[in-house]
């Protein structure tokens, strides 16, 4: 990127990042943007401000002069905003600087994923889009000067004076970038030489016009309507070939910019429209800052959290967890404190106030961030060591026959001494939240399983061979769960290594789980329920999730063998409902697509959601398709609830399906007696009507990339496999909240028409215990057994012990 491109995102960003403070100074913590402003100090400073930057101040909106003379204001407003620079605004230019640059790198490879056959499709849409809100701005200020209609003038007026300022800004800088378009010069999009990509002006001109008419008028439809369609002028100047991503990503910043500040300079609140107010955390409405906009970082779907939580919702505290949608962020666990804070006043005794003293502990700084204090921060969470010894021989092909350590991330293991040491970090910024778990791995060498195994896997896996899967001895450093969030709105968008929990088992959800190594992926999040028109009367609160991600690991194509030059991808959604206070229920699904043999095209992601063929040159993706509930039993609602997680491939939902996959559980937060005592009862199959339709082991398995639905090996959905029946418990035993001892068992009882059948199963204690303030311990003692023939003549057996050590120091910034 050249030095004049970064002076183009270094100047939107001052803007964006300091926005809030030079048009709000001493307004937004002792008014609202709401109330009349006085006329008439346009003309002068108010403090350092000009009166036209302060939110109403000059809501004179004629054409001729007092247009000429905004249109002067503002331009002068954005060139002038590096002399308003402070340090503490670098919290924001620096991480959009990053976002943008990474963009840049990779704008080569997002052009060349683009098809040439919809790209005059493509310009056509993106034209038609650009000139039709365009014209929206202008017939509304015709229409409204001669209905006498002030506020429609209004925003016809605004819409212009925003447009005007972002195609000035976007065509200067393509004056001095000079990038070339992605069908010039090398596709590269270097700069200099005499193109005009960066940035785009359809873009600008789109979303300044869309930001001033979503906020005239704030209904959901005309904000769906003008954000949709500047959304679209935006995709189709990408797919039509005239821009990069990070062309239109600025161009869009700069329109929105430029909308936000001539609304929030000339609007008039006396005809109507909403309140705009900062884009960080500050609600202008009611003086306070607002947690929709206040980013925080997500909760690992392994923390001691969640089930703490899964007790207070099932002793009726909570309503409104959405337990099948996880991670959490670390501000909806405050959200949902704050729910349990106001049933918990007369519940003086019993777990629910004990509980909710740890957690409310654990989110100390949440709760103050939700009552007005800043969201600024940085944290080193932990620093863990967890050394683990197996005797004998472990399972670790869960694909095949099965795993003796489950839903761990993916992390390695193997017979003899096994070692995994990190440290988690988060911080916060506003909108923007960063975590990040890094960690040594260390584990044994694995001789490769026997020939006869891999002839039987590689016929049922439709290949022709499978290589000797020796793993020599692994000693590596690995990113865990890595992101950078940003949220706006109650909308998190996440980009980095995640992990998933898709579902209301322990065990593991059928869909997604952490058995596997974290992908790395774009997720959209809605961080807590909200309220859909209509839908929600019925349905009650909606919880949504969406994910692309790419998988790692993948051997087998049926295009072109062994050894993949291009791996697939896998997206997903996740809608769930609340209903009721007893109910929750949700729907997903995930999709397989794209890589080597089907190359990721828009159209083809686009199929993935609505199509599916009978064969695999024309079916775009390998589909699963989920169902889960809970259920809070009204009469035992204290003391039983009843959930159940199922899937089926290759339709559209199990409900109503001959051949789903099942998972359902019972959950006791107490007994009778012994009320510090929970117990967890699941069952699993993966085993029901399958052969008739697909063959044994299809559950999992693609007929496209036939190493199947697994990254980098392993499952990443739940552990049964692909053709088991199996049984797990869970009796836990709390001394207090976090100090507690667990007796788990597991079964799986694999069909013997898939690699001649098996057996397994493990007892194991699990004992996690406070040391001091801020060391925990955690040990576990597990035994298995386990029978296959192909790996095995006899039964054999293994045991594992583990013990963990982490010191939560909570060191803050």
């Amino acid at each position: 990127m050249t030095k004049w491109c970064w002076v183009g995102v270094l100047l939107i960003g001052i803007q964006i990042a300091t926005g809030q403070d030079r048009t709000s100074a001493g307004l937004e913590s002792n008014t609202t943007v709401n109330a009349p402003q006085p006329v008439g100090t346009e003309h002068g400073p108010v403090g350092e401000d000009r009166g036209w930057l302060q939110p109403g101040k000059d809501p004179e909106n004629r054409l001729l002069m007092p247009f000429v003379r905004h249109v002067g204001g503002d331009q002068k407003d954005f060139w002038t905003s590096p002399l308003r620079l402070q340090v503490q605004d670098l919290k924001w230019i620096l991480p959009s600087a990053g976002l943008v640059s990474a963009f840049v790198a990779s704008d080569s490879w997002f052009a060349k994923q683009v098809p040439l056959s919809h790209v005059s499709t493509s310009k056509k849409i993106s034209d038609y889009g650009a000139y039709s809100l365009i014209g929206l701005g202008g017939t509304s200020f015709l229409i409204g000067h001669f209905a006498h209609d002030d506020h429609l003038e209004e925003t016809g007026l605004l819409s212009g004076e925003a447009a005007i300022n972002s195609a000035a800004v976007a065509y200067l800088f393509k004056e001095i970038t000079q990038r070339q378009r992605p069908l010039e010069g090398n596709d590269h999009g270097d700069f200099l030489k005499g193109g005009a990509s960066f940035p785009s002006e359809h873009s600008a001109i789109a979303w300044s016009i869309a930001s001033v008419w979503a906020h005239e008028y704030p209904g959901i439809l005309s904000q769906m309507a003008a954000y949709g369609l500047a959304s679209a002028v935006t995709v189709t100047r990408v797919t039509a070939k005239q821009h990069f991503p990070s062309d239109v990503i600025i161009g869009s910043a700069l329109g929105w910019y430029f909308g936000r500040q001539v609304y929030r300079a000339h609007h008039d609140p006396e005809l109507g429209g909403t309140a705009w107010g900062s884009l960080t955390d500050k609600n202008p409405s009611e003086g306070t800052r607002n947690p929709d906009n206040m980013a925080s970082p997500n909760v690992p779907v392994d923390s001691w959290i969640y089930p703490l939580f899964d007790r207070l919702t099932a002793l009726g505290f909570i309503d409104s967890g959405h337990a099948n949608i996880r991670p959490w962020t670390r501000m909806e666990c405050a959200r949902l404190l704050e729910e349990a804070q106001e049933r918990l006043a007369d519940a003086s005794s019993g777990e629910g106030p004990a509980i909710f003293a740890e957690l409310a502990k654990e989110f100390q700084d949440e709760i103050a961030r939700r009552d007005g204090a800043a969201n600024l921060g940085a944290t080193l969470e932990s620093l863990y060591t967890r050394s683990t010894e197996i005797s004998g021989t472990p399972l670790h092909d869960g694909f095949h026959f099965g795993q003796t350590i489950v839903n761990d991330y993916g992390r390695p293991y193997g017979t003899g001494f096994n070692n995994v040491s990190g440290m988690t970090a988060r911080a916060v910024a506003g909108p923007l939240a960063f975590f990040v778990q890094g960690e040594y791995q260390r584990s044994p060498a694995l001789s490769s399983e026997p020939s006869a195994a891999l002839q039987a896997a590689a016929a049922v896996d439709d290949v022709p061979t499978i290589a000797p899967n020796a793993v020599p001895q692994i000693d590596r450093v690995r990113l865990l769960d890595a992101t950078a969030t940003f949220q706006i709105s109650n909308m998190e968008f996440s980009f980095g290594q995640q992990s998933l929990w898709l579902g209301p088992t322990m065990s593991g959800p059928m869909l997604f789980s952490d058995n596997a190594e974290p992908i790395p992926m774009l997720r959209i999040d809605s961080v807590s329920p909200y309220e859909i028109p209509l839908i929600s009367r019925l349905l009650g609160s909606v919880k949504t999730q969406f994910f692309l991600g790419r998988l790692s690991g993948q051997q087998w194509s049926i295009s072109t063998g062994p050894g993949l030059p291009s791996q697939p991808w896998l997206q997903g959604t996740e809608v769930s409902f609340n209903p009721t206070a007893n109910i929750e229920f949700g729907l997903g699904f995930t999709a397989q697509f794209g890589g080597t043999g089907n190359p990721f095209t828009w159209h083809n992601f686009l199929r993935t959601f609505y199509s599916h063929k009978a064969t695999t040159a024309t079916n775009p993706a390998k589909r699963l398709s989920e169902f889960n509930f809970s259920y809070r039993v009204p009469h035992l609602r204290d003391w039983l609830t009843i959930y159940a997680d199922s899937m089926v491939i290759d339709e559209y939902s199990p409900i109503g399906s001959t051949r789903p996959q099942i998972n359902p559980g019972l959950y006791f937060p107490r007994l009778p007696k012994i009320p510090k005592l929970d117990l967890r009862l699941e069952g699993v199959t993966t085993d029901l009507n399958i052969p008739g339709h697909f063959g044994p082991g299809a559950v999992y398995w693609d007929a496209r990339y036939r190493s199947g639905y697994t990254n980098n090996g392993d499952l990443i959905g739940s552990w049964i496999g692909r053709r088991g029946r199996g049984e797990q418990g869970w009796a836990t035993y709390y001394l207090s909240s976090r100090n507690t001892l667990q007796f788990g068992y597991r079964h799986n009882n694999v069909d013997p028409q898939f690699l001649r059948g098996g057996s397994y199963q493990d007892l194991s204690v699990r004992g996690n215990v406070i040391v001091r303030s801020q060391v925990s311990l955690a040990a576990l003692v597990q035994y298995e057994t386990w029978q296959f023939s192909l790996l095995a003549p006899s039964k054999e057996s293994d045991v594992t012990g583990s013990i963990e050590l982490t010191f939560w120091p909570h060191w803050k910034k």
